[in-house]
């Protein structure tokens, strides 16, 4: 088996089929010249060591350089041998609050873009594993579905903000539904469901949510962003500031982070909490709970590994010009011996 890295590169060979046509079309030019010059034997007679082959010869070894340039470039690999891959890993959706609340400043440089960091943190340490992303606020909303493209996981989780989610709030049972229904039932695959989240609730309970995530045997990870002192909410209009949200009464509305419903969910579904205000901690143990996990065949692949040969076609180009630049016009005194057309000397 063998494949080519690069085929435009086929394209340099016309200019070697122009260099060969013109090479020919000087040639017989040359001859014409002569012709109108005088007798052509009589004129290579006043060239008597002029060698008729060898800027044939010469011109040839250019343009097999030129040809073994152009494979090169364009850097056949040949396959050695074939490998049956298997992947392996665990299926993770992260499901990341995206409530006004999470604006709030209490923790650098807000609750919602620590929560981000983290993501990104836990998405550099995986590798097979496949992964998808849930926003919720007073409802949830899929952001990506299940994927092994982490490049667009990471995009797609730098788009997150308050205001993709229209309704406002933080209803965890809609969440937890939504990020246990992302997993494919049919699948006897190991499911993680990474929560992050102040805590805040203002749904309507989700002891239902967790009876089907448990069910389901989907174990909830639940990662705490954010203090219990707390902050006031800021508002703000692009990169200017407006104030911190009030409530009815006009006063500034202070949110706290609320472990108890994170600790409750991850002790439920044997899934753990853990305080999300140092992403070091939060990856140490996020890497812990999964490497506790067994982890699922996802596919085979077979793999052909190719060697590249570029390097032979260079070597041989390189011998062509040596010896293009080696040859002269004159003649070999070893040819002149042979004397193969009887020619006496004058």
């Amino acid at each position: 088996m063998y494949e080519l890295d690069d085929t435009s590169y086929f394209y340099l060979l016309a200019a070697a089929v122009l260099l060969v046509v013109l090479f020919a079309y000087n040639s017989v030019w040359k001859r014409r010249a002569w012709r109108r010059f005088g007798n052509p034997g009589m004129v290579r007679r006043l060239a008597p060591e002029r060698s008729v082959v060898k800027p044939v010869l010469r011109f040839a070894f250019m343009c097999m350089a030129l040809v073994s340039i152009t494979v090169a470039l364009v850097n056949p690999r040949i396959g050695t041998r074939t490998e049956t891959i298997k992947r392996e890993g665990i299926d993770i959706v992260f499901a990341v609050d995206v409530s006004k609340s999470m604006l709030c400043e209490d923790i650098a440089p807000n609750r919602l873009e620590k929560s981000k960091q983290i993501v990104s943190q836990l998405i550099n340490q995986l590798a097979g594993d496949r992964i998808g992303i849930v926003a919720y606020a007073g409802a949830a909303f899929p952001t990506l579905p299940i994927t092994t493209d982490y490049a667009v996981a990471k995009m797609f989780l730098q788009g997150m903000n308050t205001d993709i989610v229209s309704s406002q709030g933080t209803a965890l049972d809609d969440a937890i539904t939504l990020a246990t229904d992302y997993f494919d039932k049919d699948q006897q695959t190991s499911k993680m469901v990474i929560l992050l989240s102040d805590g805040e609730d203002h749904g309507s309970g989700f002891d239902d949510a967790l009876a089907q995530a448990t069910k389901q045997g989907v174990r909830i990870l639940t990662v705490g962003i954010g203090t219990e002192k707390g902050g006031p909410i800021p508002l703000k209009q692009g990169s200017r500031a407006l104030g911190f949200k009030r409530d009815r009464n006009d006063e500034v509305v202070i949110t706290k982070r609320n472990v108890t419903p994170l600790r409750h969910i991850g002790s439920v579904t044997k899934g753990g909490f853990v305080d999300g205000n140092n992403t070091k901690t939060v990856v140490d143990y996020v890497k812990k709970a999964l490497d506790n996990i067994e982890r699922s065949e996802f596919e085979t692949q077979q793999y052909t590994d190719y060697n590249s040969h570029f390097q032979w076609f260079i070597g041989l180009a390189m011998l062509f010009l040596t010896a293009a630049a080696l040859l002269s016009d004159r003649k070999s005194k070893w040819w002149r011996k042979l004397n193969l057309f009887n020619e006496r000397p004058q």
